[in-house]
């Protein structure tokens, strides 16, 4: 007996689990995604062998199962993992028993009655009505014609609630500023608008920007967009990433912490969190945002605010 240690036999498992990455490798994978891949069914293989299983044609569904759960809460002696970790764990194992089924290794797919674990639905974020005032605000302030103009957009985003491909796309037609009934109506897809009311300071920030600003902008050029709403400084139409850095600027200005994080979605988002704050009705919204199920809406409702989470551990008697 010599003293150089000899490699354990390597298991079906592991030869199969080395056919499937090379696999992978040959379809481009890059070499994070495919280490990415290796760490997750290493684990499995490890669990397996935990409880005698060595050969794909050994594994049933309850062993999988298994797997996730110990996974999850680290019973197999490993970190625990996340709901998304554990998701992106149960889709590394699937794609590896789909592969051992097609290539006859398994008779049957032993993951096919497992579901991923179910992700958090992330709550929308949300600024104050106070910060949605001071971003208002900073956007205004300067000379020339491009603060009213970034006034009138970023007002226009908050009294609608639309999205910023929808207000860059708006032409001068879509606008209405009549009395009482001022509006705007927004492309939601290729064949489907819907008209969006607008708030008075909405209007009067409109009109100062057509008033005073956008005739500066509109330069009369070959490159003037004639029917755009809002103009760049070069009298064509404004796109979607000078838009989204017209907000940046302005958040920074305001002074709002995370202002790299402020989105045009942001103030999407607020819109739809201060109208239900305040008694709207949940479908009314939902007609205002073109979203398609009440469900997408409804993410906007869940108590969001401290001093209603207090109030629910004040009065109810199950709180605490």
């Amino acid at each position: 007996m010599t003293d150089d240690a000899q490699p354990a036999p390597a298991t079906e498992l592991d030869a199969s689990l080395e056919r499937y990455l090379d696999h992978l490798a040959e379809r481009g994978l890059s070499d994070n995604t495919l280490e990415a891949y290796r760490r997750d069914l290493e684990r499995y293989v490890s669990f397996l062998a935990s409880i005698s299983r060595t050969a794909p044609g050994e594994i049933a569904g309850n062993d999988v199962e298994a797997f996730v759960d110990a996974a999850r809460s680290g019973a197999d002696g490993r970190r625990p993992l996340s709901e998304s970790s554990a998701a992106r764990l149960v889709a590394a194992v699937r794609g590896w028993h789909r592969f051992l089924a097609r290539h006859g290794v398994a008779v049957d797919d032993a993951t096919w009655s497992v579901r991923a674990p179910a992700q958090p639905r992330r709550l929308p974020k949300a600024i104050s009505i106070e910060e949605v005032d001071r971003l208002l605000d900073a956007a205004g302030q300067g000379g020339g014609p491009l603060p009213a103009r970034d006034r009138a957009l970023l007002e226009l985003l908050y009294s609608t609630g639309a999205r910023i491909s929808e207000v860059v796309g708006l032409d001068l037609r879509d606008l209405d500023r009549a009395d009482r009934r001022a509006a705007v109506r927004l492309a939601t897809g290729s064949a489907k608008q819907r008209v969006a009311p607008l708030g008075r300071r909405a209007v009067r920030a409109l009109d100062e920007y057509l008033t005073d600003s956008r005739p500066l902008l509109s330069v009369g050029g070959p490159g003037t967009d004639r029917l755009a709403l809002f103009l760049n400084t070069r009298g064509a139409r404004l796109s979607r990433q000078s838009a989204w850095a017209v907000l940046r600027s302005a958040a920074h200005r305001a002074g709002l912490i995370g202002a790299d994080g402020i989105s045009p979605h942001t103030l999407r988002h607020s819109f739809a969190t201060h109208m239900l704050a305040r008694g709207a009705d949940v479908r009314v919204v939902q007609e205002l945002l073109g979203h398609a199920s009440v469900t997408t809406t409804q993410l906007y409702a869940t108590p969001q605010d401290d001093a209603l989470r207090e109030a629910y551990a004040a009065a109810h008697p199950h709180a605490r």
